[in-house]
């Protein structure tokens, strides 16, 4: 009785775990001021030049796409790729940036490859005799 609950509950954590929930108050609203120095420290972590690809959400719900050609203290530049046209944002007008197209990298998707391979392994190591007791059982996974 014990093994199974204790089994359960490390699945369900597990579970959670992987899935990453988050707490409530882990979606505060940010302040303008938060959100200006947040798109700064991201556009000059990022860099300047034609590899810097990035996308801008800006307060008024537009969104600009291209890299970044120029970026100083109160605003960065943004060059379209295909028309080569330049919009100039200052920081206090940015919602929010992020690195364009990139999507997961190869080394984010082995890491989750490889967490998930754990967790089914210890999940059939843990689980499994806990459902079986020993082999007594001829259905389902024993």
């Amino acid at each position: 009785m014990l093994k199974k609950t204790f089994s359960l509950v490390l699945s369900g954590i597990l579970l959670s775990a992987i899935f990453g929930f988050q707490t409530t108050s882990a979606k505060a609203g940010k302040t303008a001021e938060q959100q200006a120095a947040e798109a700064r420290a991201k556009v000059l972590r990022m860099g300047v030049g034609s590899k810097s690809r990035v996308e801008v959400k800006l307060r008024d719900d537009s969104q600009v796409k291209g890299y970044v050609s120029a970026a100083s203290d109160e605003s960065f530049t943004v060059t379209d790729s295909k028309t080569g046209a330049s919009r100039t944002i200052a920081y206090a007008d940015v919602a929010k940036v992020k690195k364009s197209g990139g999507g997961l990298s190869t080394r984010a998707k082995l890491i989750i490859g490889a967490a998930a391979a754990a967790g089914a392994v210890i999940t059939w190591i843990i689980v499994k005799p806990a459902l079986c007791d020993g082999g007594a059982q001829t259905r389902g996974i024993c």
